[in-house]
């Protein structure tokens, strides 16, 4: 009895495992269970386990996938898998475009600083070298001022030395007529000589040709045109009607 019980539930199990069998399958399984009962010799463990292992193996073999509730949820299971790749493959795809705009975006940016640089460095060169033409014009205007103040003070230093020299000239030269007095003229020919007298300090000096008196020198001596007296440059004549 224990081992008709054993083979009903091999082939129970494997009628769970395999689902529906046909029902000439099922009937000549009752068959075979009656006929093993019938003939029974004695069964044991071991031919249950072989026999549950082959029920398992032709089960297995015998198992179909399609429509299954375990293909199914396998196949629900992808398509969740293919759409979050897809959507991940879309905000790569976002990014990727971001990135490229960003990309372009930078280089563009990078070539309006470049030329901004290029313009800024101009510029600078061009106020620099204004101011190095403004700096040599100024500094050929000083030395210019320079040259023109030496030249004036030059020219002043001059004009003052000339002036000096044409008072001290003037100075030294004398008015014989409002310095002097002929008094007479004695002697004859070439021997004649004339008596002045300094109105200044009332002294009388007796002269003759060739004599200096005040820098000048006695040139000629006659009664007509009275004293003569030369210094190279001026000529100046006292005589009677002259004199004071």
């Amino acid at each position: 009895m224990q081992n008709k019980l054993k083979l009903f539930m091999i082939f129970f199990m494997v009628g769970m495992i395999s689902g529906p069998v046909p029902l000439y399958a099922a009937d000549a399984t009752a068959n075979d269970v009656e006929n093993a009962i019938a003939t029974d010799a004695e069964i044991t463990e071991d031919d249950v386990a072989a026999e549950l292992e082959a029920a398992n193996a032709d089960a297995v073999a015998a198992y179909d996938m399609d429509g299954s509730l375990f293909q199914q949820i396998t196949t629900l299971e992808q398509e969740k898998v293919l759409m979050e790749l897809e959507k991940e493959r879309a905000q790569l795809d976002l990014e990727l475009d971001r990135l490229a705009a960003e990309k372009i975006k930078l280089h563009m940016e990078i070539d309006t600083l470049s030329g901004r640089a290029e313009q800024q460095q101009q510029e600078l060169e061009n106020a620099q070298a204004e101011l190095e033409a403004e700096a040599a014009r100024l500094e050929r205007e000083k030395e210019q001022l320079a040259a023109q103040t030496e030249e004036l003070k030059s020219g002043a230093e001059n004009k003052t030395k000339s002036s000096s020299s044409s008072t001290d000239e003037t100075e030294s030269k004398i008015n014989f007529g409002e310095k002097y007095r002929l008094i007479n003229v004695v002697g004859a020919g070439s021997q004649l000589q004339a008596t002045i007298e300094d109105l200044d300090t009332g002294q009388n000096k007796t002269i003759s040709v060739g004599k200096v008196v005040d820098g000048y020198t006695v040139k000629s001596i006659s009664l007509d045109e009275g004293i003569v007296f030369a210094d190279g440059t001026d000529t100046q004549t006292l005589n009677i009607t002259k004199s004071k």
